[in-house]
């Protein structure tokens, strides 16, 4: 367990649970922003990590980044430090997992959706209000399009609306919806089904499915076969697989 004064790491069992810890809402500033660089970094590395969850103490999820940080003497440093996050973020092997039970905006709103999957309680609440104060959300630009399309992403950007978890959920913003009171359940629950299996053979899955996209059929086809057959084949963790299977017992994964 890695404890400062705003961010929180606990591993256990190839789990990594980070908490955003800065009452009374997460908001982000520089200091807790590199905090969590500095931890996101440390995680890249990690061959036996199986997946690496965000979420955060209090009523809020994140409300954002620090106002004051968008000074123009700041700014530099702020936006540096804040992409950071998403670099980092979208190097790590393994699924990651935003867990999100209460107000998710602006730049919190951010580094959820920078996350593989969005687990989300009937109480989170999504919105990218920045243009409410003339700004617009960097990242969000980018990556909204991707989970619910360009016109729905102009709208998140240029309303500044906020928007209900189920309604989130129609739009592609978050992968799950919990019930109301097996948040925390449903969430572990999803944990333990990527627990049980090899941290290779999980990486080896994420990076099928993120090194296709946008290829055409035949190209994809082709790539993801030969990642099949030349790299997952020739792995012990699928050997053993297949051998447990066929032992019916647990596998006993061995990382290689």
């Amino acid at each position: 367990m890695t404890d400062s004064d705003f961010i929180k790491l606990e591993k256990n069992e190839g789990v990594a649970t980070i908490t955003l810890d800065r009452p009374k809402h997460n908001v982000l500033n520089i200091e807790m922003m590199n905090t969590l660089n500095s931890e996101l970094e440390l995680l890249t590395k990690d061959k036996d990590l199986k997946c690496l969850v965000i979420g955060a103490a209090g009523p809020s999820f994140c409300a954002g980044v620090e106002v004051s940080d968008h000074r123009p003497e700041m700014v530099d440093e702020m936006i540096k430090t804040f992409n950071r996050i998403f670099e980092l973020i979208n190097a790590i092997e393994v699924p990651t997992i935003a867990a999100v039970d209460g107000a998710c905006l602006g730049g919190g709103m951010e580094v959820a959706i920078a996350c593989d999957m969005v687990v989300a309680s009937p109480k989170a609440v999504f919105g990218q209000p920045e243009i409410k104060l003339g700004f617009f959300p960097p990242y969000a630009a980018i990556r909204l399009p991707e989970l619910v399309g360009r016109s729905k992403a102009i709208e998140i950007c240029t309303t500044g609306k906020k928007y209900f978890a189920k309604e989130s959920l129609q739009m592609g913003l978050i992968s799950q919806l919990t019930g109301e009171d097996t948040f925390n359940d449903e969430l572990e629950k999803l944990i333990k089904e990527i627990r049980y299996c090899s941290p290779l053979i999980i990486r080896l899955n994420k990076l099928a499915v993120n090194r296709h996209i946008g290829l055409g059929f035949k190209e994809a086809l082709s790539g993801v076969s030969d990642l099949f057959l030349n790299t997952l084949m020739k792995t012990d963790d699928t050997l053993e697989g297949i051998k447990s299977f066929e032992e019916k017992r647990r596998a006993q994964w061995k990382n290689s």
